[in-house]
């Protein structure tokens, strides 16, 4: 839909009517003062028309000329341009912007309220499109950005407990699906969303207590899982190269003490003491 407007350098213009001006004054003064007048009023009607044609562009800007209500296109060239007079001219920056969202209060899959925010970078890549596809296109944005954060939200849990589920804390993978998302919903405005990415992410206060001491715990399970694994893996160990080596030969019963022995100094919270038996090991 975008397509260039005509354009020519202003200076240019500028100086074609100056050059004018003097030549229809150099005419008039050899047939009197009333064609000198009437050249002096054709003068000045042809430059209020050609400057209302004047533009002034800055680099990362273009405007959007309309003539009479139709679209006859964009002008993006920085600088001072003359364009087809009578016609509006509206600015669309094309810089590159970022905003970040409001905080939202949402549900996540789980039904856990969550606290969520994002800031999304973006630029306009279509200004025909950006200026008469919406009412204002930055309102659009940032609507469009909210509704993609709550959807996000919604669809998957601020943690993950299972295999193969994606959270809200998996950054890299829920940036580039809210981008993806962020884009197909702002291609009719034609700005191209470069990246998006969360920035405040929380559980609600009213829960935030629970959920620390329910990480707390799953860290705490996590932990002990390991600490047992290695545990008795050390005390087969233990018992495989006490058994080759000959050291010593235990029946089933001390071997099941041995275990018991180990399994409480190498998985106890605390330092165990030791206990010499001077004794028989059978006393």
């Amino acid at each position: 839909m975008e397509r260039r407007a005509f354009r020519a350098n202003g200076f240019a213009v500028l100086a074609g009517l100056l050059v004018l001006g003097i030549a229809a004054a150099a005419a008039a003064q050899a047939g009197g003062v009333a064609l000198l007048v009437i050249a002096a009023i054709v003068w000045g009607v042809i430059a209020v028309v050609v400057a209302t044609g004047f533009v002034v562009i800055n680099p990362n800007e273009a405007k959007v000329i309309q003539f009479l209500g139709r679209y006859v296109g964009s002008v993006s060239d920085a600088g001072f341009l003359w364009v087809l007079p009578f016609t509006t001219k509206r600015r669309i920056t094309l810089r590159v912007r970022n905003f970040e969202t409001a905080k939202l209060k949402v549900n996540d899959a789980d039904g856990n309220p969550v606290e969520i925010a994002a800031v999304v970078v973006y630029k306009v890549i279509n200004t025909a499109t950006a200026a008469f596809s919406v009412d204002d296109y930055e309102e659009y944005v940032a609507i469009q950005s909210e509704a993609a954060v709550r959807h996000l939200a919604t669809s998957h849990p601020y943690d993950a407990h299972e295999e193969g589920r994606t959270s809200l804390r998996d950054g890299a993978e829920v940036a580039a699906e809210l981008t993806t998302e962020l884009s197909d919903r702002t291609h009719l405005a034609g700005v191209e969303v470069l990246e998006a990415r969360i920035t405040h992410l929380a559980y609600a206060p009213e829960i935030a207590q629970a959920m620390l001491v329910r990480q707390q715990a799953t860290q705490v399970v996590a932990a002990r899982t390991q600490i047992v694994a290695g545990a008795v893996g050390m005390v087969q160990l233990a018992l495989t190269r006490l058994a080759e080596e000959g050291v010593v030969e235990l029946d089933e019963e001390r071997k099941a003490q041995m275990v018991s022995n180990l399994l409480v100094v190498l998985c106890g919270d605390r330092a165990t003491q030791p206990v010499v038996n001077a004794g028989s090991l059978y006393g």
